[in-house]
C-alpha cells in the first residue's frame, strides 16, 4: 500500500469542491467518478484512453483497491486518484456541480426486495449524486442483472433524468466499450450485458 500511497487520497472530504486543483487540472477539465471500481480495469482503461479527463475511483474493499491502484501506477497514470468511501457519503466529498460523469459498473444488485434501498440507483443515492453532478451531467450504468437494470431505468426516469443509449445486449453493438473483469467473465458465460446513460437536466 505504501508503494501506491500517492494514488490513495486518505482525507477525500478535505478536497470537496477543489478536486481539479488536486490534479493540477484546468478549471474546465472533465472530472469523472467511478463508484465501485473493483480491480480497476475500467478506470485505468478509461484514464489511459482519455488523458485529458480526470478520474476519481471509489472502492470499499482494501485488497481490491490495492490491485486497482497497482494497475494505475503500472500504467504511469497521472489523471486518476482512488478513495475509500461509502457512496452514501459522497456528498461530503464532492462539491456542487463538481462531477461531469458518474460510472456505475456491475454494482451489487441487492436482490431481495427489502434490500432495494441499498442499490446504487435507488432514489436515495440519486439524491446524493444529484448534489454534485453538474446540470447536463451523466450517469452511465452497466450490469448483467436484469432486475437491477429494469429497476434502474424506472428509478432514473422517476427522478427526472432522461435515458439515452439503452441497450439490453451491449456486446452485440459497435459501442467502443472498455470492459471490466466481471464483464468479461459474464460475457464468456453467454450472459447479456445491459447499459444505459441517464442525463441530468441542464
Amino acid at each position: 500500500m505504501e508503494q501506491v500511497s500517492g494514488l490513495n487520497v486518505q482525507t477525500p472530504a478535505a478536497n470537496k469542491g477543489s478536486w481539479r486543483a488536486v490534479f493540477g487540472a484546468p478549471e474546465d477539465a472533465q472530472l469523472h467518478l467511478e463508484i465501485g471500481c473493483g480491480k480497476g480495469d475500467f478506470v485505468v482503461g478509461s484514464a489511459s484512453r482519455h488523458p485529458e479527463i480526470f478520474y476519481v475511483a471509489v472502492e470499499r474493499e482494501p485488497n481490491v483497491l490495492l490491485m486497482a491502484m497497482e494497475k494505475a501506477q503500472a500504467a504511469g497514470l497521472r489523471n486518476v486518484l482512488f478513495i475509500d468511501a461509502d457512496a452514501a457519503t459522497l456528498g461530503d466529498v464532492f462539491g456542487k456541480d463538481e462531477i461531469d460523469c458518474i460510472y456505475l459498473n456491475f454494482s451489487d444488485p441487492w436482490p431481495p426486495k427489502k434490500r432495494h434501498k441499498r442499490r446504487l440507483t435507488h432514489e436515495n443515492y440519486l439524491r446524493v449524486y444529484d448534489g454534485f453532478l453538474k446540470p447536463g451531467g451523466e450517469i452511465q450504468q452497466k450490469t448483467d442483472n436484469t432486475g437491477l437494470f429494469e429497476f434502474s431505468l424506472c428509478s432514473f426516469s422517476q427522478f427526472g433524468y432522461t435515458l439515452y443509449d439503452v441497450t439490453f445486449d451491449l456486446h452485440a453493438t459497435d459501442f467502443d466499450n472498455i470492459t471490466t473483469e466481471y464483464e468479461r467473465n459474464f460475457a464468456a458465460q453467454g450472459m447479456k450485458i445491459y447499459r444505459c446513460v441517464a442525463k441530468k437536466a441542464k
